[in-house]
């Protein structure tokens, strides 16, 4: 079991990804990939910068963002641990297209460009794993898309918490989703008195509970399908 105090060697082999590979490929990405560490409130990366890691989340959380001219902040999702992104990117090999800010103290695995290009010319599997990853990606956007544009915030906090739970794209969340109520806010784009209630609502509707240390979900599917 994968905790906050594992090494990076167990986290990359519990990796859905590392374990799609062979013995010579995973001996490459053991001695390629390293380690950083980015304090609550500081950048895992940068809009503008080049992008020369794929990116995993070791422990912690962040989120990815952009601001506005004028300084307004919007939050598209966020990465729990087990989870990584920057894969479109280093596709078009283009700089990064947003912000990724740490929610809270967390450690980042990187894995360097060159050896992510060298695993997409050497490893079918790999490849495989990148196509279902864009594309579940793609469903999650669209679905942000929808949700922002057509739904109230009650279901929104709903759909927020249930997205959380794909098992590609985030194969390490538990039941009990440790986020704060104001981390609840940013990603549903609300406050967190307002992200709060709506949490009380869907607590007394019995999709969830507030336990310490963050929210234990009971009914997956009813935070999918809820809508007021």
């Amino acid at each position: 079991m994968i905790t906050a105090d594992s090494s990076l060697k167990e986290v990359l082999h519990a990796a859905n990804w590392a374990q799609l590979l062979d013995a010579a490929q995973l001996a490459r990405v053991e001695a390629d990939i390293f380690e950083t560490f980015v304090p609550k409130g500081g950048f895992v990366c940068r809009k503008g910068d080049p992008v020369e890691n794929w990116i995993g989340i070791i422990s912690g959380m962040v989120k990815m963002n952009n601001f506005s001219a004028s300084g307004k902040a919007m939050t598209f999702i966020g990465v729990p641990p087990g989870s990584w992104f920057g894969e479109g990117s280093l596709l078009k090999r283009e700089p990064r297209k947003y912000d990724t800010m740490a929610l809270r103290d967390t450690r980042v695995a990187r894995l360097p460009a060159a050896t992510f290009h060298w695993l997409l010319d050497s490893s079918l599997p790999f490849t495989r794993f990148l196509l279902m990853q864009l594309n579940e990606r793609l469903g999650q956007f669209i679905g942000m898309v929808e949700n922002e544009r057509l739904l109230d915030l009650n279901t929104r906090v709903a759909r927020c918490l249930a997205s959380m739970f794909n098992s590609h794209l985030y194969p390490g969340v538990d039941k009990l989703v440790q986020l704060s109520q104001e981390e609840i806010g940013l990603l549903s784009g609300s406050s967190r008195q307002r992200a709060n209630q709506a949490l009380q609502v869907l607590e007394r509707q019995g999709l969830l509970r507030l336990d310490y240390g963050g929210i234990r979900i009971l009914d997956l599917e009813g935070l999918r399908r809820y809508e007021e």
